[in-house]
Parts: structure tokens; C-alpha cells; sequence
């Protein structure tokens, strides 16, 4: 089963039709990137950046808006792994109210390994490659 991170939307997060404004929903996608490291891989985000000196900055994303949420709604941010390339890594996001099969709004990013010093693009090390390949199977 796919990891799930939790959220609440909050005042600051909507526009003035009282809906989620869009680009905070690329910020919960985010979130629930570091959620997951901290959860599934078992090393929170802002050690990957400090001490490993990698960092996977976004390069492309899609985004499908089906319903909008609201002030207060209680979020599950589902977190799939739909490639694991040299440099790159597929993410696949789903955002449920809770107890709603049909996700809200649904992305896919695609987020490249990067070391912090250089900037530069730079293999995906084995460790962090066999732990996203291992839960790509699972969560499948």
C-alpha cells in the first residue's frame, strides 16, 4: 500500500473563492516528499540535503485539478514511485479527502538528483536507488 501523508489545509493556503490556491498544492507535494524519506526511507529530508549533500530539485511536472479543496479539508497525500532512473526519480502524488476514493488532484513530478555543492546532476546513489526500488514494489 501506497505511503500516505497527512495534512490540513490552512488559511494562508487559499485564494479568494476560498479554494486551495494551485501553487500551494506543489508545497504539499513536497511535503509529502519529506514525509516519505522520513517514514519510508528512514532519513528525514534535511539530512539527505546536509549531510549527504544530494538534493532532488523538480525538472518537470503535471498537474490535474478534479475538485478543489477547501479551508479546513483534512488531507491524505498519497506518494508513488513511478521510475527510478540514473539521475532521475517519477513520483506520482494523489491528494483524498479522507474516506474519498477518487483523488482531487493528481500529479506527476519528476525530480533529479543533484549534489548540493556543485549543482550539477549526479547518479542516484545505490542505497537511496534499492530503498525507492524496494517500495515501488511494495506500494505496486
Amino acid at each position: 500500500m501506497p505511503f500516505r501523508a497527512h495534512l490540513e489545509v490552512r488559511f494562508g493556503d487559499i485564494d479568494e473563492a476560498g479554494f486551495v490556491y494551485y501553487p500551494r498544492l506543489v508545497h504539499y507535494f513536497h511535503v509529502a516528499m519529506e514525509e516519505f524519506f522520513a517514514h519510508v526511507l528512514g532519513v528525514d529530508y534535511p539530512t539527505f540535503l546536509a549531510e549527504h549533500r544530494l538534493g532532488l530539485p523538480t525538472a518537470h511536472l503535471e498537474v490535474d485539478f478534479h475538485r478543489p479543496l477547501h479551508y479546513g479539508d483534512h488531507l491524505e497525500i498519497e506518494v508513488a514511485i513511478d521510475k527510478v532512473g540514473r539521475t532521475s526519480v517519477g513520483w506520482r502524488y494523489r491528494i483524498f479527502r479522507p474516506g474519498e476514493t477518487d483523488p482531487a488532484t493528481e500529479a506527476h513530478l519528476v525530480t533529479v538528483n543533484m549534489n548540493m555543492d556543485t549543482h550539477e546532476k549526479k547518479g542516484i546513489p545505490d542505497w537511496l536507488r534499492q530503498q525507492l526500488e524496494d517500495y515501488r514494489g511494495r506500494a505496486a
